[in-house]
């Protein structure tokens, strides 16, 4: 039976990575954790004069290079003058040339966010008028490529080598101590050391590339990593080394001296000394993500950072110890077989980390979210709520776990006893050599199992021996060597065969194998719950991205509102159906006056990054007067960005203003809002 499940185990755990990393392959970007809340001038604006500087606010403080905020004229040329530098809070400027000649400008930025996130993006301003730009504003971050990728790999592989680490030697202490001396288990928690080793040194190296030019080439460049290790997250990393360094320490004590001990008081203060000198490396290793990320900017930072921590722990000890239960399971050998009791410690282990994950995720839910519409409105909401959904159904096939647990303790009994007579019997055996070896297995080496007749010699019948045969004469007293090396080889081959059938008894164990399945069918979920957690992460939290939309959209209804220039700005959702069909198109007529006007049309995605579509169009009708609909084809100006001058409005009133945004060849649609104009 084994030989007919181990390939099965290994082709699921196969399709479980590959869907996970096809998973965290088809993400997508990492939206930012730091938005733009306002500018001046403001996205789109044309001002009468050359302003003296650009200013930008942010959601949050952010970390600023030399090259940070850059402003380019209509040829692509800079016309910044000097480094950008902090106005106030999180307001931020860079110093133009004066006398700027007319024409639109592009305002570039690229800084970093406090939770560690690269924040990208660009708009444009004119002054005087609008005119054509060499430049292209493009939406595209330096998480796009294959740094970016490249990164939230090693974010996946770091989180999972930290469980299996952590999980699985918390396993082995509190739950199955007797694991200490079982190789496949020893390997399972290094595995997890090595793997969060590398991929920490990985992200080290590709920090300064990742929050900078995203290019390939830049990641062994020393002069950026010296700039990645004064930075808050390049603290995280080297503190994360040092720690590790600690925990190889522990491991090494765990599966070397820990393993050896047999007095039972010594072994007792060792495993005191080992649990909590684990844990607090353990907690160490979490606080490197929680003081870099999420949890330490925002509301109630000094809350969420030892909540974040404790979340951490949790899940380490829950799906941790889960990998290293599925290994025992299925690679302990067989006279080391985990036993009832070690998965009921286990079972209650994980009962208690998914009460602290409940408490722990629904602070952090609450933190990030702020409130309910955000669980569907925001991208962070719904990768939540797909996570919610894989924890429910995880307890739920834990559920089934504890009731396998259960029926495995009841038989436990009975198959020990079962053991311990059969190792009697073979104690009582008559004879030595073959016989001897046999008494704790199934089938003896000599003839049909009954003691060897008087003259036959220690070693008795070989088993190919045929019935009224000649029996072997006594061998010279110098072929005594001989008779030990057949004794001894003869012993190894019983002692397998005793092994692979006790192996073939405990896996013919039907409340066993239903157990295997189910902590299987745990452990691949799991790994899909890691890829779904590691993109949570990435995403800009459900509140910021919420204060940003309503910030934009306050500073868009104040321009609105204001009498002097009476300009006009609309912005209309939509969802043309397709693929990459959801968006949002702003509208900015100026000075929404009877006469000629200028109209600039903007389209983004939701998470407020600009990009191109194939066709916009734009008609303004006045019902009460039965004018129109007046047609106006606006030329592409930059990404997501269009615009027409001289559009005529012929009378004052409410106008209903349409616009038609196609995204595909067949996928297209009309969306429609009324504005007061004149």
């Amino acid at each position: 039976m084994t030989q007919t499940i181990a390939p099965r185990v290994r082709t699921v755990v196969l399709l479980l990575l590959a869907a996970a990393c096809a998973l965290l392959a088809g993400a997508g970007p990492a939206s930012a954790h730091a938005a733009v809340t306002g500018s001046d001038p403001g996205q789109g604006a044309v001002v009468d004069k050359a302003p003296a500087r650009i200013t930008l606010t942010f959601s949050e403080q952010v970390a600023l290079s030399d090259d940070s905020l850059r402003v380019l004229d209509p040829e692509g040329k800079r016309v910044d003058t000097a480094k950008p530098a902090t106005v106030s809070g999180t307001t931020y400027a860079v110093p133009l040339h004066s006398g700027l000649p007319d024409g639109t400008y592009t305002v570039a930025y690229q800084v970093v966010s406090a939770d560690s996130h690269p924040v990208a993006g660009a708009y444009t301003f004119s002054i005087g008028a609008p005119s054509k730009t060499s430049v292209s504003v493009s939406g595209q971050s330096t998480d796009d490529g294959v740094v970016g990728w490249l990164y939230g790999f090693g974010r996946y592989v770091s989180y999972a080598g930290f469980i299996v680490m952590a999980g699985g030697a918390a396993f082995v202490l509190a739950c199955w101590r007797r694991g200490s001396g079982v190789r496949p288990v020893q390997r399972f928690v290094v595995s997890g050391w090595v793997a969060l080793t590398a991929s920490t040194l990985a992200l080290l190296l590709l920090r300064g590339s990742f929050t900078g030019s995203g290019k390939v080439s830049d990641i062994f460049d020393l002069s950026l990593l010296g700039q990645v290790l004064q930075t808050k997250s390049g603290a995280a990393l080297v503190s994360r080394l040092l720690l590790l360094a600690a925990a190889a320490l522990f491991i090494a004590v765990l599966f070397g001296a820990y393993d050896k001990r047999e007095d039972a008081e010594e072994k007792r203060d060792l495993t005191f000394g080992l649990s909590i000198g684990g844990i607090v490396v353990a907690a160490g290793l979490a606080a490197s993500w929680a003081m870099s990320e999420h949890a330490s900017v925002g509301l109630q930072a000094g809350i969420a950072m030892p909540v974040d921590v404790l979340h951490l722990l949790a899940v380490a000890a829950w799906l941790g110890g889960l990998g290293a239960l599925l290994v025992a399971l299925y690679r302990a050998p067989a006279d080391t077989p985990v036993d009832a009791p070690a998965v009921h410690r286990f079972s209650q282990v994980a009962f208690g980390s998914v009460l602290a994950l409940i408490a722990t995720g629904t602070y952090q839910s609450w933190r990030q979210l702020g409130s309910w519409s955000a669980f569907t409105d925001t991208r962070y909401g719904q990768l939540l709520l797909a996570k919610i959904a894989l924890v429910v159904v995880l307890v739920g096939v834990a559920w089934i776990s504890r009731r396998w647990t259960g029926r495995l303790a009841e038989t436990v009994p009975v198959e020990a006893s079962a053991v311990r007579e059969k190792e009697r019997v073979g104690a009582r055996a008559d004879g030595t050599g073959e016989t001897a070896v046999a008494g704790a297995g199934e089938t003896a080496v000599v003839g049909d199992g009954d003691a060897p007749a008087e003259g036959e010699g220690d070693a008795g019948l070989d088993t190919d021996e045929q019935p009224g045969t000649e029996p072997a004469r006594p061998e010279p007293a110098d072929s005594e060597p001989a008779d030990s090396e057949r004794a001894a080889q003869l012993a190894r081959q019983q002692a397998a065969r005793d092994a692979a059938q006790r192996k073939r008894m405990r896996d013919a164990d039907p409340n066993r194998f239903g157990l295997r399945r189910s902590v299987l069918a745990e452990a691949g979920i799991a790994v899909v719950l890691l890829a779904v957690t590691t993109v949570l992460t990435q995403t800009e939290p459900g509140r910021t991205e919420q204060e940003a939309k309503a910030a934009t959209a306050a500073s868009a209804s104040s321009s609105a509102d204001e009498g002097a220039s009476g300009a006009l700005t609309l912005n209309m959702p939509f969802d043309t159906g397709g693929e990459d069909g959801k968006g949002i198109v702003t509208i900015d007529v100026d000075p929404a006056r009877v006469g000629g006007n200028e109209m600039h049309v903007y389209v983004e995605r939701p998470n407020g990054r600009a990009f191109d579509i194939p066709e916009v169009k734009v008609e303004f009708t006045l019902k009460a007067k039965d004018i129109g609909p007046l047609p106006v084809v606006p030329d592409h100006i930059a990404t997501g960005h269009w615009s027409a001058n001289g559009v005529q409005i012929p009378m004052a009133g409410d106008w209903q203003v349409d616009v038609t945004v196609r995204t595909s060849d067949i996928d297209e649609v009309t969306v429609s809002k009324n504005a007061q104009i004149g």
